[in-house]
């Protein structure tokens, strides 16, 4: 049987039950429900913010928050992230505008982003990778001086906090995914995260076609509204939410163990100070590893290991966005560097300490005179 690289949790089915009893006696599966309006209320205490407008996916709330702010120009953004990140960029008519990544946090370099501002330039999105910090300060100052509205896409930063609280009280917008493989899911869903409530209320109208009321539709609108199912699974999931985060915990200290003395694999430290989730377990595969990064990812899917080159490519290698001039691979050498060498190991709650060891061993294999994977 193969080893997953990732699998969602899923509550006890029989906890689910009384919820669908309530929706089927309802009747009321979508439109603002009870059960959506209570997770809203109920992720708002569990995040420590003030504003959440619960979506269907993460990149659809990315396109509500990006419309909500009423953007004109380009928009400034990380290579080294999931397709999505820019993709609801250039759906939303923004041009996307790369620049490269900070080679330790990789999340964007506050430097090369303000080398990236030009005066059609509007917004910055930054993308707290693998649930690692951005440059916060750095970039609310790029903001402010130079007029820009700041947006994150948090998707990997359910519940990371410093010690003032979570790190989703930054910028103007933050923007979740509560897919399945997520820390916290709701099978498939998202939010726009603020501290703004009539920026909330213009997110509701988005994410409902742009109705103001039942007869005045006021602006272009999405239909990205959550449903009661999938409200009613993220109710249930809160519930194990930190038991959960504690089996991550375990598998994070489990490879850092066995890894930590494996030459030519790199761990990326999280930054002191912060709270992580261990929603990923990223690895770089340097010039001192014996082989190659994409020769490493065969040998583990050989021997029943799905790892996942996480992100490659660059966002700035695909197609339809690789002929702008911030795509140029001389310009992200920090980001090229990262989309070379990383893999993500399986990162689950159902990961054992068996599958751990198995896996350890695979990628320590080809430093041992006896092929053991």
């Amino acid at each position: 049987m193969m080893i997953n690289v990732t699998e969602p949790f899923l509550p006890p089915i029989d906890e689910l039950l009384p919820y669908l009893s309530d929706i089927w006696g309802s009747k009321r599966v979508s439109n603002n429900g009870e059960l959506a309006k209570a997770l809203e209320v109920a992720l708002c205490q569990r995040l420590g913010v003030s504003e959440c407008s619960a979506t269907n996916n993460g990149t659809s709330a990315l396109m509500a928050g990006l419309a909500a702010l009423d953007l004109q120009g380009e928009v400034v953004t990380t290579p080294f992230s999931f397709v999505a990140s820019v993709h609801a960029i250039k759906w939303s008519g923004l041009p996307p505008v790369f620049a490269d990544i900070d080679p330790m946090s990789l999340t964007l370099d506050a430097s090369a982003v303000e080398q990236a501002i030009t005066a059609k330039t509007s917004a910055i999105l930054a993308v707290n990778v693998y649930g690692r910090p951005c440059q916060f300060g750095a970039l609310a100052d790029l903001a402010r001086r130079h007029g820009l509205k700041l947006i994150y896409d948090s998707a990997h930063a359910f519940g990371v906090e410093d010690e003032l609280g979570t790190v989703l009280r930054h910028g103007d917008l933050n923007i979740m995914s509560f897919h399945a493989t997520k820390v916290f899911h709701t099978l498939e869903g998202g939010a726009v995260i603020s501290n703004d409530r009539a920026l909330k209320a213009r997110v509701d109208r988005i994410r409902n076609f742009g109705f103001e009321s039942e007869l005045q539709v006021s602006e272009l609108g999405l239909n990205a509204k959550l449903n009661e199912l999938q409200a009613a699974v993220g109710l249930l999931n809160l519930k194990y939410l930190a038991a959960c985060i504690d089996q991550r915990k375990r598998v994070h200290a489990g490879y850092r163990q066995r890894l930590n003395p494996v030459e030519g694999i790199v761990i990326p430290e999280f930054p002191a100070g912060y709270r992580t989730n261990y929603a990923y377990f990223p690895i770089f595969v340097t010039d001192a590893y014996p082989i190659g990064r994409d020769d490493l990812h065969s040998t583990l899917e050989k021997a029943g290991v799905l790892s996942r080159r996480y992100f490659f490519p660059l966002l700035s290698d695909i197609p339809m966005y690789k002929s702008h001039p911030s795509a140029a691979a001389d310009r992200l050498p920090a980001a090229q560097q990262a989309a070379r060498t990383v893999l993500c190991l399986p990162m689950h709650v159902n990961v054992t300490d068996e599958q751990i060891d198995k896996i350890c061993a695979c990628i320590a294999a080809p430093l041992e005179s006896t092929w053991a994977c």
